[in-house]
């Protein structure tokens, strides 16, 4: 009763005690209090009312305290909505953090369709004995017979076996999925044998964000040897070497490479795999080094990374190890992504 004589008080300055409008405002809250029929049927009324029409609530007295009621209900009301409205939109942000677009991977499903495609039926194979003797001669199975093996090639084919590393070194440490928990040390084993061909499966798979590394896995294998600064600059000087000897070849070995290319299907596919695997390091050493939280200091070294293997290799001895950086470092970077 004290709180319904506040209400009065706040909504008028002077209401006269004798007023005839005032005792029926009274008696109907009596009745309200005696009956809870009516007064539920009061407050299902007041539902009604809309909170701007303050005019006609104001000439009948009785319907004072139901327009608090209605307020308050539609405040509850609202921030309910208003609730579920905010629960659904974080939701949706939720379903679309979680979701991924798959037309990265549909398109690199399609490449990689394409590219077996023309390995088994378009690349050229006029010499078939022949790219079988390269590569018997390659894998030192062969003796000296005097014949002497085209230093483009001999350089091709040894870069091709320091490739698997460098994609090693790029994608174990933070090129890993931890949401479909797809393991990637397969793909880089058959990436030895197939190059970006075994690789591109994977790729297509790949589903950010990497997970964490625990410190304890830096003093393991493989990342200790993948982290190593050793090895990062026996292979980025490995293959300055090979290129500078492939390079010192004279313009008659490289027309004599060229003719190979377009007649032998084993050296045309390794050309071609070697391109492959050079266009899609750059996006590696991207998302190494925004993993690493480096990107502010090291970008520059992004349009090296287009260079074949130097950049790339390059990158992975100037960067810095994990172990100078937070333990959660994979999981902070992967919302960068």
């Amino acid at each position: 009763m004290s709180a319904f004589t506040n209400l009065i008080c706040c909504s008028f300055s002077h209401v006269p005690q004798n007023s005839s409008k005032f005792k029926t405002l009274i008696q109907a809250r009596n009745l309200s209090q005696q009956s809870p029929l009516l007064s539920k049927r009061t407050s299902n009324f007041s539902v009604f009312l809309k909170p701007h029409n303050h005019k006609p609530l104001i000439s009948l007295f009785q319907q004072k305290g139901g327009l608090q009621v209605c307020q308050s209900t539609l405040n509850t009301q609202n921030s309910e909505e208003e609730t579920g409205q905010d629960k659904g939109l974080s939701d949706n942000n939720n379903n679309n953090k979680e979701g991924r677009d798959w037309t990265t991977s549909v398109l690199l499903f399609v490449l990689w369709g394409a590219l077996m495609y023309y390995v088994f039926n378009l690349a050229p194979g006029q010499t078939p004995s022949r790219d079988m003797y390269f590569l018997e001669k390659l894998l030192n199975l062969k003796g000296d017979d005097g014949f002497k093996m085209n230093e483009v090639l001999v350089s091709l084919w040894y870069i091709m076996g320091l490739w698997p590393l460098v994609y090693s070194m790029l994608l174990i440490p933070t090129g890993r999925s931890s949401k479909n928990n797809i393991p990637t040390w397969p793909f880089l084993v058959l990436s030895c044998f197939g190059g970006a061909y075994a690789l591109l499966p994977y790729f297509v798979l790949w589903s950010p964000p990497p997970p964490p590394v625990e410190e304890n896995e830096l003093e393991k294998w493989p990342l200790n040897f993948l982290e190593s600064k050793l090895t990062a600059g026996v292979s980025l000087a490995a293959g300055i070497g090979l290129i500078i000897y492939a390079g010192l070849a004279n313009a008659d070995i490289w027309r004599e490479f060229y003719q190979y290319f377009r007649e032998s299907k084993f050296i045309h596919i390794m050309t071609l795999d070697f391109t492959l695997l050079s266009a899609f390091a750059p996006f590696w050493v991207y998302n190494d080094m925004t993993a690493r939280k480096w990107y502010n200091k090291g970008f520059w070294l992004l349009p090296f990374s287009l260079v074949p293997f130097i950049g790339p290799a390059l990158y992975l001895v100037l960067r810095p190890s994990l172990s100078d950086l937070p333990v959660t470092v994979s999981t902070t970077t992967s919302e960068q992504n």
